[in-house]
């Protein structure tokens, strides 16, 4: 007769739900997989419909994992916000670029590209802005991007032997302004994106330009 050893500590009931929970987290994200999927698809305004569709299951299975579309949206959002936005933005902010004016440029680039790239995610993104008592994860990301500007900004002042202070404005203000007109243009797109960029970084760089202390070893 077959022998069970059971690992010291950890019962058999113990594995089984250790599995069960890996299977649910596991399954979970591939239906939010498949709800950025119908969004590419069907815009802002999905159905629930569209994303059982999307993964070949009933709604019925998408309500074992969500237990409504507002707790759907908010997966969708941090998918959006954890594997488009801030890979993207962050990158190419941590790129230490010789010029401090590439680097923003670089930036503001990247952000423009998404639009472009992922115009159904980005309006979905703003659509479910601010939503009332759900987390605003839009907002976060923002956050997120600014405190990290602000840092290298900060770390910029600290070596010149300057207060740091003024840092976390001038990005939150860089920050902003940036993403209030990459909105406004990506409705309107009244000019061509490589002159947006151009544009938003020539008014980004000419305040921020004369404020940073030139680089030590430049």
């Amino acid at each position: 007769m077959q022998t069970v050893t059971e690992t010291p500590g950890v019962s058999g009931t113990d594995g089984r739900r250790s599995r069960w929970t890996e299977h649910r987290r596991a399954r979970r994200e591939e239906l939010v997989g498949a709800a950025v999927e119908a969004v590419r698809g069907a815009g802002p305004d999905f159905a629930v419909e569209d994303v059982a569709r999307q993964a070949q299951v009933s709604k019925t299975v998408i309500y074992r994992y969500f237990s409504d579309k507002d707790e759907l949206i908010d997966a969708v959002l941090e998918r959006i916000s954890g594997a488009v936005l801030l890979p993207r933005l962050l990158g190419e902010l941590a790129v230490d670029r010789p010029d401090d004016r590439d680097r923003l440029h670089a930036v503001i680039a990247a952000f423009v590209a998404l639009i472009e790239d992922e115009p159904a995610l980005y309006r979905f993104a703003y659509a479910h802005a601010g939503r009332s008592g759900r987390k605003d994860l839009v907002a976060a990301t923002e956050r997120e991007i600014a405190e990290a500007l602000g840092l290298l900004v900060g770390e910029r002042l600290a070596d010149a032997g300057r207060p740091a202070a003024p840092a976390l404005t001038w990005a939150y203000g860089v920050v902003g302004m940036v993403q209030l007109t990459a909105h406004w243009w990506s409705g309107t797109r009244s000019v061509p994106a490589a002159d947006l960029v151009e544009q938003l970084t020539d008014l980004a760089w000419g305040g921020l330009g004369t404020l940073l202390p030139p680089r030590r070893n430049a």
